[in-house]
Parts: C-alpha cells; sequence; structure tokens
C-alpha cells in the first residue's frame, strides 16, 4: 500500500506539471514534447516580410576572398551578369628584361576556383573572354556598381565546363631538368595572347618596368568576362579565388643566348638556350555586378506590406524586411518570454533545380540607420550562446521540411518591453564562410560572395507554412 500512494503521488504531480504549458489553438501549434517547458506557446504570423533592395552602395567587391564571375539566366529571378576587372603585377620590382633572344613558348592565364558554384554545371557550356582595361584598377575600395571599360581586342579565349570541382592534370616545366607531370587544384587555364605579353613585359621600355606603379599605368589591366556559349542554356556564376597562389599568368619562353669559349687559342661561339618561366599575379580583384530582374521579382518589389512570396537574391541583390506588429498585444508586465523562434520556409519546389540559400544572416538598424547584430547574435549579450542564433537551412523534428530558424528570444523580448526600438530588421544572404568559427557570429555587410537564392513563404494564410514567430512565455501571477 506504501508503493501503491507513492505512485499515484508520482502521477498527480507529473499530471500538473503537464498541465501547465498551454496550447494557444485560435493562433498556434503544440509544444514539441522533447523541448517542453513549462510555459504558453503562443505563435505569431501577424508579421511583415517584404522584398526589397540590398543597398548597393554598400556592397563592396575588391579584395574579395571569392570573387563571383559569371552569366547566369534565372527563370524566377532573371539575369545576373558578374565580370571581374585584374591589375597586374610584375614577376619582380624592379623588372629586368632577360638578356639573349626571347621567344614565348606559351602564355596560361590560371583562375583558381572557390566554392560557391551557382548554376547549370551539366547542360551548359561557358565562354570566357579577356579584355585591356582601358583604366586601371587601384587600392580604393569598389562596390558592385563600379563600371569598367575595356579595349575591343580579345587577348584571351575559352570555351568550357564549369568542373569547378575537379582537380587538373597539367605538364610542370622545370629549368635544367626534366618536365614533371602534376595534379593541381581545380582552376580554369586560358591560353593568354602572347604578343600582349611579349610587347608589355619584354619589349617595354626601362621607365615602364622600372616599378609597379609604372608598369600598371601602362598597362591598365585586365577585363574578364564570361557568358553562355548558347542563348538557351541557364549559365551560372562562377566563384574565384584570385590569391596569388591561385591565380596568375603564367610565360613559358626561351632565352638565346650566344657565348664564346676559348679551348687551346681557338675561340668558338656556341649557343646556349635556357627555358624560363615568369609569373605576373593579381594584387587587385573588383567585380563588376549588372542585373534584370523578372516581372515577379519587380512586382514583389513594389507589392505593400505583408506578403506572399518574398525573394532573396546572393552577389549582394536582394533582401527582405520584417518586421513584428502583433508584439504590442503582449503585457510586459504579466510574462517572461522563455523563447522566441522565427521560422522561415522556401516555396515547395523552389529549391529544383536550384537549391535554397545555405544560410540567412539577420541584422537590425540602429537610430543612425547603420547595421547592428541583432541582441541574440552579439556575443557582448549575456545571454548569448555561440552558435544558438541559427539561420541555417536545416530540418529539426519540430517540421517536416527544411526551413530556416532563428532563436531571437532578447530582441523580441526588448521589443516586447520596449527596451528597442525596431528601426528595420533585415533578413540576408550570407556564405557559409562568413560566419566566425569560434563565435558563431555572422557577418552583416551585404555579400557579394555567395550567388545562391531562395524563394520564400512569406504571409501567405492558405500555406501550413507561412512564416511565424513561435514564442514561448510564462505568466507572472498575480498577488
Amino acid at each position: 500500500m506504501k508503493f501503491f500512494r507513492l505512485d499515484l503521488l508520482t502521477l498527480l504531480i507529473s499530471l500538473f506539471i503537464l498541465n501547465s504549458c498551454k496550447r494557444q489553438d485560435s493562433i498556434g501549434l503544440g509544444v514539441d514534447t522533447s523541448n517542453q517547458i513549462s510555459g504558453t506557446l503562443l505563435v505569431d504570423t501577424n508579421i511583415t516580410f517584404n522584398t526589397v533592395d540590398e543597398d548597393s552602395t554598400a556592397v563592396v567587391t575588391s579584395a574579395l576572398a571569392k570573387t563571383p564571375l559569371g552569366e547566369f539566366v534565372d527563370p524566377a529571378f532573371g539575369t545576373v551578369k558578374s565580370n571581374v576587372a585584374l591589375a597586374l603585377l610584375m614577376p619582380t620590382t624592379p623588372y629586368t628584361v632577360p638578356a639573349g633572344t626571347l621567344t614565348i613558348d606559351s602564355v596560361v592565364m590560371v583562375l583558381g576556383y572557390a566554392n560557391g558554384f551557382y548554376g547549370d554545371s551539366v547542360a551548359t557550356k561557358y565562354k570566357v573572354n579577356v579584355y585591356q582595361l582601358t583604366d586601371k584598377p587601384t587600392t580604393s575600395t569598389y562596390y558592385s556598381t563600379t563600371h569598367w571599360n575595356s579595349q575591343s581586342t580579345v587577348l584571351a579565349t575559352k570555351t568550357f565546363t564549369a568542373n569547378t570541382h575537379d582537380s587538373l592534370t597539367i605538364v610542370r616545366i622545370r629549368k635544367d631538368t626534366v618536365d614533371t607531370v602534376q595534379r593541381v587544384a581545380p582552376q580554369l587555364r586560358i591560353p593568354f595572347s602572347k604578343k600582349f605579353i611579349y610587347d608589355n613585359l619584354f619589349n617595354a621600355s626601362g621607365a615602364t618596368l622600372a616599378s609597379d606603379a609604372a608598369f600598371q599605368n601602362a598597362v591598365k589591366g585586365l577585363y574578364v568576362t564570361l557568358q553562355r556559349s548558347q542563348a538557351s542554356n541557364a549559365g551560372g556564376t562562377l566563384q574565384l579565388n584570385l590569391a596569388a597562389a591561385s591565380s596568375y599568368i603564367d610565360v613559358f619562353y626561351k632565352a638565346a643566348k650566344v657565348t664564346s669559349v676559348t679551348t687551346n687559342s681557338v675561340t668558338k661561339d656556341s649557343l646556349e638556350v635556357d627555358t624560363n618561366t615568369a609569373r605576373l599575379t593579381f594584387p587587385i580583384h573588383v567585380a563588376e555586378i549588372k542585373r534584370t530582374y523578372s516581372d515577379a521579382v519587380k512586382a514583389a518589389k513594389n507589392a505593400n506590406v505583408k506578403q506572399t512570396t518574398v525573394y532573396l537574391q546572393g552577389l549582394g541583390g536582394l533582401r527582405s524586411k520584417i518586421a513584428f506588429p502583433g508584439l504590442d498585444k503582449l503585457n510586459p508586465d504579466s510574462i517572461v518570454l522563455n523563447r522566441a523562434e522565427l521560422v522561415i520556409t522556401p516555396v515547395p519546389g523552389s529549391g529544383v533545380p536550384y537549391a535554397p540559400l545555405s544560410k540567412l544572416s539577420m541584422y537590425q538598424l540602429d537610430i543612425a540607420n547603420q547595421r547592428i547584430l541583432i541582441q541574440d547574435a552579439n556575443s557582448t549579450n549575456a545571454l548569448y550562446q555561440a552558435g544558438l542564433f541559427g539561420g541555417f537551412y536545416t530540418r529539426t523534428t519540430k517540421e517536416p521540411v527544411k526551413a530556416y530558424r532563428f532563436v531571437i528570444t532578447s530582441y523580441i523580448q526588448n521589443l516586447i518591453r520596449k527596451k528597442t526600438v525596431d528601426y528595420g530588421t533585415y533578413i540576408a544572404p550570407i556564405d557559409t564562410s562568413e560566419v566566425n568559427s569560434t563565435t558563431g557570429a555572422t557577418a552583416i555587410t551585404p555579400s557579394a560572395q555567395i550567388a545562391a537564392r531562395a524563394i520564400l513563404i512569406g504571409n501567405d494564410k492558405n500555406s501550413p507554412y507561412r512564416i511565424k514567430l513561435n514564442l514561448i512565455y510564462t505568466k507572472i501571477p498575480k498577488y
């Protein structure tokens, strides 16, 4: 009998605890029992979610770790085209022209691939063209809207398939020994103009070759464009690693010299031919991005609040503005917020054949319209936990489909208590490489290092996956 009473008491206590977590049936979903806490779940779907342009004057495209090059015709978004301007650096400074009669065997322009290709890598063949710039790039900060002019002569061209993850086997030319076969990282290798190299590196004046500045004033630089070889193809956007170790122009040349050798008072002339390599690198690289939006995107940008479909586009294209007007219904003196989770789901089928963005960033504006971290993403926040903020495109046990989730408890709590003024809150594309591996914080500046996009369900009452804010709170008892 003693044990029976104990079991009965345990059952009553359990029922009391479970009953304390209530569901707001008229507006919400149930609590996941695996994460259940003592509180009330409120699902807020009264959210404004709009498609807006990224601030193009803030999309920096110079000195990037990953530089976009491409032409992509997206059936949902329209056309985005990215060209690249490059400065040239001599093999040495100052540069001395090798002695002897110089003959160029070959010149190859190497562009190293970086992760992040987006588009059609199967059916589309691409054509890359390289021209000479009419104005030289400098160490200034450049933005996506910067336009570059070039001469009409094609210095290099190649038609290829975008095998951005396939390594290559090349013949490595070595001086005074046999050449070797070498496996190299994924890269695009383009035959380059011998005449351009001879005129500007081997036949230039001493004044031109005396310094990098003089050389760049004379040469200006290179302009690289990419286009679909057939208009019916979708195309895509490559990401390039333009660091000196991965991208360069290799010049393979021979220097023939006549030397006199005296043997037993007899002087004979002999011809010596040396095989050499000279390498020019790209100390400055800038992307120029152009867009032509589809009618659907144009309509979304001009629509009013509470859009049913929201468009996000990388390369500093489109972001979304979000607001939570329903929070004013909550009395800050009667509740304590335990957790706030924002859930955003892509439109079904919109990720085929082009996958949605793998990561989103969320930030707010301050009174001066400057971007600042959401409190939950700020490591100075006492409640901050590395990696908890979210924004990744994943699936959890809560939802049957993949979605983007942000834990924004501190931010929503401050809005409810009016400790924070919403001067503007945004969600935007971000590359996974722009996430701090230690703190978990994401960058909030516009990113040109991700070319992907996403089509999201906004405030669509007919969709079970409309945007929502899950709030779990505890009521403060009145005495």
